[in-house]
């Protein structure tokens, strides 16, 4: 008889009633992945949008559907085939699969051992918990892909959220001016994890107060909001600026030929986790929390992530 767990999960596409919470059956453990404790699992705005079925073409889901991508636990049990990791490490991961089934809001799960990396030894299980995916987007738009160096200057909308938050600190630590924009109320919030200027993006047109900040114009405009406040940001850009976008495809903006433009959507990468963690444990990475929920709260903390107003990681602590 299968080991079953407690878990949140959905049997069809749709709202956040959809939501249920009950006990189903593990998957068996094949010979690379590992059993998780979980401690933590970070809520992500894409959790959301696969519930509802808008990214269905992109990763299809099987039902019933057990959301959540981020995952920080304690290994308790390994296939065969596991040579990374043991029974009792403390571990964390973005666990994206190439179908969405078995997801980490479940106080068990089953995942490949080539998805997890060790946890950082200064953030707690929550902070953990809610770092994999905000933190590897941030990494892999701004550092990677936007290949930002000292000296220059990023302008990052939607910074007050959990990617724009790990981008803010990554761009302090790559040695940038970061100019960040969110609302009024998350200046002091910006202002904590690095960020040289606030911007709110309802007290004007955002372009006319970077060039106050900005004359010669931004190195690199780091796009986590998209919308009226992107289209508003274009112009702050420099001639050979780059533009880097984790919701805009940009089909439909109107870039200079100088722009470098690219889409980044987050890879799993032990490598990049392992990089995160030591940026944590050397102090020059937080993750601020805006609020934590049982399973048997799934819905509230649902509520939280669609609200699109949260300052900080929302997390489900099973």
């Amino acid at each position: 008889m299968a080991q079953q767990t407690k878990a949140a999960y959905y049997t069809e596409f749709g709202g956040i009633d959809k939501l249920q919470v009950g006990s189903l059956d593990l998957p068996n453990l094949s010979a690379g992945d590992v059993q998780l404790l979980v401690k933590a699992a970070g809520v992500n705005p894409v959790d959301a949008v696969v519930r509802a079925g808008h990214f269905a073409q992109v990763v299809p889901s099987v039902f019933p559907t057990v959301p959540g991508w981020d995952v920080c636990g304690i290994v308790e049990k390994c296939g065969p085939g596991v040579t990374r990791l043991a029974v009792g490490d403390e571990v964390y991961g973005y666990v994206r699969q190439p179908v969405a089934q078995h997801g980490t809001f479940a106080e068990r799960i089953v995942v490949p051992e080539n998805l997890l990396a060790k946890s950082p030894a200064k953030l707690s299980w929550v902070e953990a918990g809610g770092l994999p995916l905000a933190g590897l987007t941030a990494y892999q738009s701004v550092i990677k892909a936007g290949q930002l160096k000292a000296g220059e200057t990023i302008l990052i909308l939607g910074a007050s959220g959990g990617v724009g938050g790990s981008a803010i600190q990554l761009a302090k630590d790559a040695g940038a001016t970061v100019i960040a924009v969110a609302s009024a109320d998350s200046a002091g919030h910006m202002k904590k994890l690095g960020a040289d200027y606030t911007i709110d993006y309802k007290a004007g047109p955002v372009a006319e107060t970077v060039k106050k900040m900005a004359p010669d114009g931004v190195d690199l405009l780091f796009d986590a909001i998209s919308g009226d406040t992107l289209t508003q940001s274009l112009a702050t850009l420099k001639p050979t600026g780059r533009l880097i976008s984790v919701l805009n495809d940009g089909k439909a903006l109107q870039l200079p030929a100088g722009v470098h433009f690219q889409h980044v959507m987050a890879q799993p990468s032990v490598p990049d986790l392992d990089h995160l963690r030591e940026l944590a444990d050397a102090g020059k990475l937080t993750v601020p929390i805006a609020a934590t929920f049982s399973l048997d709260d799934v819905k509230k903390a649902f509520e939280q992530i669609e609200s699109h107003h949260t300052t900080g990681k929302v997390v489900i602590v099973p």
